[in-house]
């Protein structure tokens, strides 16, 4: 790769002269169109002076610009010993002077750059068509000859260039400051209705034809990357470029422009596993363009009904206030002009019986709220009531605990035998209260140094450790435990 320095010959364009510079520049370009390619300085001052801001300029100042024109290989000298007669004719040298390679393209630039936004951008959807007929063709290139294969390839290569310029320059003016402007003028609302339709039609052939774009670039992508890109390159090769030549660059840079070339035509119609391809893309611009026209013509309509005098609509409206029999039938009136004054709103959590926002509140059932005061110094009233007896509950409740209680000390002793409560002994199922008490006496005397304890009934005992495990069988499940034995006091 040639290495990015600066570029000398674009210096006259943005110097303290360069309105000199570039009209000099454009003379020469001009003439060099009307295939006038060698001027001399005489010629160039005659062009000049039909310029009105040059009416005085001299030919001192032209030799001047001239030579800065020369020193920035924009122009190229020729000496003409041919227009020499004097002695002094040969020491000034007269030039007839050339524009170089490099200054051509740059006048053409600027020229472009100038009626940049003159030339308008359009949807055109021929290019779909004409792209999707010759890649049906891609399957009888094969058999063709290379000079009929580059043609094909240019082919295609011109139509997807113009296609995207053409969308690219069309939809640029739609994001520009002044674009923006204008949507939101109310002349705007004239035109709303051709843009959206020209958009539409665009749109409704983009998404047919990319569709089937994209299944014959998948249906053809193997013959042509593997067989016609090769030949292009070869075709492409078979063009004489003797700079290329010399350096042996040729074959490398024409392979990765071809394949370069056919990867943003793939890419374009065709998604990825890393990026959505660009047709959709453009789909997504045109729709939220479509969707910004409308919007902003309704927001013009809307503010262009702000602005309507309503005089004789007031004038109607006095005339009812003045015909009303009563105020009630004024207030009516009036909330029908005004709308309601007072409005209270009011926000519960009860649920609804039904998600509907267009039901009215006066369909829903009535319901009851507590609205308290938000004052500091409220408080609730109290009831004055006196005690009510309840001696008869609170004694069947007593009972009712002690049968409970004496009901467990009974299954709890039940399993006592010789002053011994051995549980590997145990064959029956036990309950689950049984459990859990013979778990507590456990746990009671496995805490006391002496391993003693005491029941709630007022045993005492001692715990002895057996050796090995036993299962005791519970109604809540089969417990594994040390074999433990309690053994309880003769009293």
């Amino acid at each position: 790769m040639q290495s990015l320095g600066t570029i000398e010959e674009t210096s006259y364009l943005s110097t303290m002269n360069s309105k000199q510079y570039r009209k000099i520049m454009r003379i020469f370009y001009l003439e060099y169109e009307k295939m006038h390619f060698q001027l001399y300085k005489e010629n160039v001052l005659d062009l000049l002076r039909g310029e009105s801001d040059f009416f005085d300029y001299t030919i001192d100042q032209l030799k001047l610009d001239l030579e800065a024109l020369v020193k920035w290989k924009n122009l190229t000298p020729l000496q003409d010993p041919g227009r020499v007669y004097t002695i002094a004719d040969y020491k000034n040298k007269q030039f007839r002077y050339t524009m170089s390679e490099y200054a051509v393209e740059i006048e053409r630039m600027t020229i472009r750059l100038e009626n940049l936004f003159l030339e308008s951008g359009n949807l055109s959807t021929n290019f779909f068509a004409r792209l999707e007929k010759s890649l049906n063709d891609a399957e009888a290139m094969n058999q063709r000859s290379l000079k009929e294969i580059n043609e094909w390839w240019n082919l295609i290569q011109e139509d997807f260039k113009r296609l995207n310029q053409n969308y690219q320059d069309y939809l640029r003016d739609f994001y520009s400051g002044k674009s923006d402007r204008l949507m939101k003028s109310v002349e705007f609302i004239v035109h709303k209705d051709k843009f959206i339709q020209y958009l539409n039609e665009f749109v409704q052939e983009l998404q047919h034809k990319s569709r089937r774009i994209a299944v014959l670039l998948k249906q053809h992508q193997k013959l042509i990357e593997e067989q016609l890109l090769e030949k292009v390159v070869q075709s492409e090769l078979d063009i004489p470029h003797a700079m290329l030549d010399m350096d042996g660059k040729l074959k490398p840079n024409v392979r990765a422009n071809v394949y370069g070339k056919w990867n943003s035509l793939l890419n374009w119609f065709v998604d990825t596993a890393e990026h959505e391809c660009e047709s959709q893309k453009v789909l997504k611009i045109t729709n939220d363009i479509i969707r910004s026209i409308i919007q902003n013509a309704a927001l013009i309509v809307q503010v262009q009904n702000w602005g309507i005098s309503r005089k004789d609509d007031y004038k109607k409206f006095l005339e009812l206030f003045l015909q009303c029999g009563d105020m009630e039938e004024a207030h009516r009136l009036c909330a029908h002009v005004f709308g309601i004054q007072n409005i209270c709103h009011f926000k519960t959590n009860t649920p609804r019986d039904t998600d509907s926002i267009n039901d009215s509140a006066y369909e829903e059932a009535t319901q009851e709220y507590c609205l308290k005061p938000h004052v500091r110094t409220y408080r609730e009233k109290k009831d004055k009531q006196g005690f009510a007896d309840k001696s008869f509950e609170k004694y069947l409740q007593k009972n009712a605990y002690l049968k409970e209680r004496q009901k467990e000390k009974e299954l709890a002793l039940h399993y006592i035998k010789d002053n011994q409560l051995d549980f590997s002994r145990i064959d029956e199922v036990v309950p689950e209260t049984a459990k859990n008490i013979f778990l507590r006496w456990i746990a009671q005397a496995s805490i006391s140094s002496e391993k003693k304890g005491r029941t709630e009934y007022g045993q005492e005992f001692c715990l002895r450790k057996g050796d090995g495990s036993c299962i005791l069988k519970c109604s809540d499940g089969d417990l594994t435990m040390p074999v433990y034995i309690l053994e309880f006091k003769n009293e």
